[in-house]
């Protein structure tokens, strides 16, 4: 049952949709000194270092042996792959394109979970999924002056929403008897090493001696601290306190956010992506949509992913 919102919860649903909202602009700001896969490393290792020391004063919550190998998996599904995938789509994408796409996750996490997960799927949630699905192809067939052109790197965004929608499933399923910040905080230290690696095979000691490489530097790991680390802490408190419903409103405010940056930063952005954000919300509605009591129990409820 969705308990009561205060004030309080709703400072934190626009504080996390601003956040989150704000991520694909961090991303193109830190492009400025660097590449998309340092941009990728650095925030997944911001984000590792800052948990280190929660999960230790959390040490007698830590996983066990499965549990941290679980928390590897879905720390390589919900984070590490979508961060790089999401940093080298935003080379070859207005970020506010990005940040529209992004909302696909709830209609991703209603296949998967239909698919291969034997969740049930009304037709209001059918149809929303086709709607949201016509919404994405507008955007990505959607150029400038109007003309049909297909941007072949939306692929990536799509491929981690696919991811995300995948994240949840894999959680529920193999951690859920972990606190949610020791959750959290162990699927991005088991990820952080790999970062590291990735990070050390690139130029990024030579890039950090270029102009404004300050600047993009603390865009990224901004993006490690605020959004993967001190964001999801609120998040699941937010989840806590109202309730799955409440929070996937998140979903609808992220592109608004998005989008608000990119028109800030003079990015071409025609009424045909809006008309297709609008379309894939309304998807995302229809999906989320609280049903009667007695179908509850038989339909899927989507909320936003933690790794945005």
């Amino acid at each position: 049952m969705q308990k009561s919102t205060s004030l309080s919860a709703w400072i934190i649903l626009f504080g996390l949709a601003l956040t989150w909202g704000s991520s694909f602009i961090l991303m193109k700001q830190a492009l400025h000194a660097f590449s998309g896969i340092q941009i990728a490393s650095f925030r997944l290792l911001a984000a590792g270092a800052f948990f280190v020391p929660l999960l230790i004063a959390q040490r007698a919550y830590l996983p066990n042996r499965t549990e941290w190998g679980w928390s590897f998996v879905c720390g390589m599904v919900g984070s590490f792959f979508p961060a790089y995938l999401f940093s080298y789509a935003v080379m070859h994408m207005d970020s506010s394109l990005v940040g529209i796409m992004n909302s696909f996750t709830p209609l991703f996490v209603l296949v998967i979970g239909y698919l291969f997960f034997r969740q049930r799927i009304s037709r209001r949630q059918l149809g929303g999924l086709f709607l949201g699905l016509a919404g994405c192809i507008m955007i990505t067939l959607s150029g400038l002056q109007g003309q049909l052109t297909f941007n072949s790197y939306s692929l990536l965004v799509v491929l981690a929403t696919i991811l995300y929608g995948l994240n949840p499933f894999l959680l529920r399923k193999y951690l859920s008897g972990l606190k949610p910040l020791v959750l959290t905080g162990a699927t991005f230290v088991t990820i952080a090493p790999l970062a590291a690696v990735f990070l050390f095979q690139t130029d990024f000691v030579d890039r950090m001696q270029t102009e404004g490489a300050f600047w993009s530097l603390a865009a990224a790991v901004t993006l490690g601290l605020v959004g993967s680390g001190i964001a999801m802490i609120f998040y699941n408190h937010l989840l806590q306190i109202t309730g799955p419903v409440f929070v996937s409103s998140v979903t609808y405010l992220i592109p608004i956010i998005a989008v608000g940056w990119g028109v800030l930063d003079h990015e071409q952005i025609q009424v045909q992506h809006f008309v297709g954000m609008a379309i894939i919300l309304v998807g995302v509605y229809l999906v989320n949509y609280a049903p009667p009591k007695k179908q509850v129990a038989s339909e899927v409820k989507v909320a936003p992913d933690e790794g945005i």
